[in-house]
């Protein structure tokens, strides 16, 4: 068996080391040419390994100015590897062992009480200033310069799982604001504005306290053999516990049986049902990395799914994402976007991707006004539109920080900045910058806008309720929940309900903690 060969490393900068662990759709992946992962390719899922953490790195002077301890800028991309060309690539394991946790600092987990928020205080951050339109940032994708764990044989499944939790319950682009500005309500000069929100995330599918993979191994195994299945048993397991928690169950049953539990569980599932199930067994990262890359590769790019993964997450998220694209097909997610899309969507993508938000920097009301005002210099205060300042601000700044800059535009210019996109901007790269601004306001009602609208119209989009619910059920899938009942005075169970059916309805309320 062989082990996946060292990337180089850039002189003089330490080796990136990139962590994975536990962020809606006009096509997601699914068995259909539509973008979407196929599950009835024969083989299974690629199985993933997980990389320790991040290094820290220089201040960068180029665009978007870097922090200290942010993300390398590397000018080395991933060397070309040979590919298979359809399915999934070979890997030699999954590790679902996150170093560091989903969105949080290393050693944190799911949090003892979900309502509490996650300490942190900021750097002291002083003004940047805008970036020269023509300076365009250059992502890095610098990959690790040691060769993956070997945790299994290839192609045989997963390889060892010592974590205990996945994705922890943490608080939304909050960032523990300075004790004199306040995270909700009043502004430094007293002024209330209701687009400062922040919340805890809180996910439906928590970890079992009394998990057993052997015991759930054993009750797998006994719903699939023999005449029939039990897909009662098969959901209330899978359905029940966290990504880490059922790629150790698939660890356990292949150990105890000497089989493959992707491969049994697609010979006795179908339909929709089988699409969850198996979605539900792939590492999230990888589930996402596969999406991109449905998204980008043949006729045409699904440039609605791209905004969907990419513009709704944080930079941990897209670091996880960029890890297991390269790892999975040997291609630089960067050179990817660049050689499929174009114009100023090419560039929101491209600037996104770089991870260059200033993720620590707390909202500052002077910069705010300023920012503010500088967005309708670049648009309603002229003729044409300046995109740069937009990709600009939009791009660079924390989301916390964006709120108030929003807050400001309305209250000097008198219009909600969603319109503002509206009326400057079109197509995909309205899209995208939508996408951005909701986020930064409230990304739990994000995902049930998109959800609302998977439902509308004639039948029902099944492959978007199917990537949202899967991926966001380990993270603030309770939150959706909530902003979809304040929106449309309406449960989300009971929207499903309404448009799904069988076994796949089951699996979905299950999710969902119903």
């Amino acid at each position: 068996m062989s082990s996946t060969p060292p990337y180089p490393q850039a002189p003089g900068i330490l080796p990136p080391q990139l962590p994975v662990s536990g962020s809606g759709f006009s096509g997601y992946p699914s068995s259909q040419p539509s973008g979407y992962p196929a599950f009835h390719t024969s083989g299974g899922y690629a199985p993933s390994q997980t990389p320790s953490g991040y290094p820290s790195t220089q201040a960068s002077t180029g665009y978007p100015p870097s922090q200290p301890a942010g993300y390398p800028q590397s000018a080395l991309g991933y060397q070309p590897q040979s590919q298979p060309s359809v399915g999934y690539p070979p890997s030699s394991g999954y590790n679902p062992n996150p170093q560091v946790a989903y969105g949080q600092q290393p050693g944190i987990g799911y949090s003892s009480a979900p309502n509490q928020q996650i300490s942190g205080g900021y750097p002291s951050a002083a003004a940047p200033p805008l970036i020269q339109p023509s300076v365009y940032p250059q992502a890095s994708h610098a990959p690790p310069s040691q060769s993956y764990p070997n945790l299994g044989q290839q192609g045989h499944g997963y390889g060892p799982v010592t974590a205990t939790s996945a994705y922890p319950t943490q608080q939304f682009s909050s960032q523990s604001s300075p004790s004199h500005y306040p995270k909700h309500g009043a502004t430094p000069g007293g002024q209330h504005y209701s687009t400062m929100q922040s919340y805890v995330e809180q996910p439906t599918v928590i970890p079992l306290p009394s998990f057993d993979p052997a015991a759930d191994a054993q009750a797998l195994r006994k719903a699939m053999k023999g005449f029939g299945t039990d897909e009662a048993t098969i959901l209330n397991i899978i359905c029940k516990r966290t990504n880490v928690q059922r790629l150790q169950i698939a660890q356990a049953f292949k150990t105890s049986f000497g089989k493959d539990l992707i491969k049994d569980l697609r010979s006795e599932l179908g339909g929709r049902l089988e699409d969850v199930i198996l979605a539900l067994m792939t590492p999230r990262f990888d589930y996402l990395a596969i999406t991109l890359q449905k998204a980008i590769s043949g006729l045409g790019t699904k440039e609605r799914l791209l905004v969907d993964v990419l513009c709704t997450a944080t930079n941990d998220e897209i670091r996880m994402i960029i890890a297991a694209y390269g790892r999975l097909f040997g291609r630089s997610l960067d050179n990817e976007l660049q050689g499929d899309t174009s114009g100023h969507f090419r560039r929101l993508l491209v600037s996104v991707a770089n991870c260059g938000r200033m993720e620590g920097q707390p909202p500052d009301p002077h910069m705010a006004a300023s920012d503010a005002q500088a967005l309708y210099s670049a648009g309603a205060n002229k003729i044409g539109t300046d995109e740069s300042t937009f990709n600009q601000i939009l791009c660079l700044r924390s989301f916390p920080h964006l709120r108030l800059v929003f807050h400001e535009y309305e209250k000097q210019f008198g219009q909600p900045f969603e319109k503002v996109i509206e009326n400057e901007f079109s197509g995909d790269i309205e899209a995208g910058l939508k996408a951005v601004v909701a986020c930064a306001k409230n990304r739990a009602a994000y995902f049930a806008s998109r959800l609302h609208e998977s439902f509308a119209g004639f039948g029902t989009k099944d492959e978007e309720l199917i990537f949202i619910m899967v991926t966001r059920c380990d993270v603030d899938l309770r939150n959706i929940k909530d902003e979809y009942q304040r929106r449309y005075n309406k449960s989300l169970a009971s929207a499903v309900a309404s448009e799904t059916s069988g076994d796949y309805k089951k699996a979905l309320i299950t999710l969902l903690g119903e």
